[in-house]
């Protein structure tokens, strides 16, 4: 089996955690939903430039009924955490925001065992659990 998973989700987490460090230092003296706003402008435009680079533009004609309900259902649950990323972003320190924000790794795989019928080993069930408690250490800081 490929490991290539590995190294794009490695880009994710650097990407991520850039994302938040940029998005603190721009968050100073204006309101976080409209600085989300600006970020989802810059991405819109990012990703147009990219779809034309790489030229994998598509046609939408062949999406089924189900490919639009959860792509827009994606869209609307990303966009949701951004507002709320940012706002903590804005409230918090960058150094305890992240590490709570990523609890969803734990959210994630107890959703993926209830709608995707996903099975997690031991060894996972063990990782998630160390998330869960180093997530709780840094909530619970004071």
């Amino acid at each position: 089996m490929s490991h290539a998973w590995f190294y794009w989700a490695l880009a994710s987490a650097l990407f991520a955690a850039l994302t938040a460090i940029f998005a603190k230092a721009g968050l100073q003296g204006i309101d976080s939903d409209f600085a989300t706003f600006i970020r989802t402008l810059v991405i819109v435009a990012a990703l147009a430039v990219f779809l034309t680079y790489t030229g994998k533009w598509q046609g939408v004609g062949g999406f089924s009924a189900r490919n639009w309900v959860f792509l827009i259902l994606s869209g609307l649950a990303t966009g949701f955490s951004w507002l709320a990323y940012f706002k903590a972003l804005q409230l918090g320190n960058a150094s305890q925001v992240a590490p709570v924000d990523k609890f969803s790794l734990v959210l994630v795989a107890l959703m993926a065992v209830v709608f995707l019928d996903e099975h997690p080993s031991a060894q996972e069930w063990i990782g998630l659990g160390l998330v869960t408690a180093g997530v709780l250490v840094l909530a619970l800081k004071h």
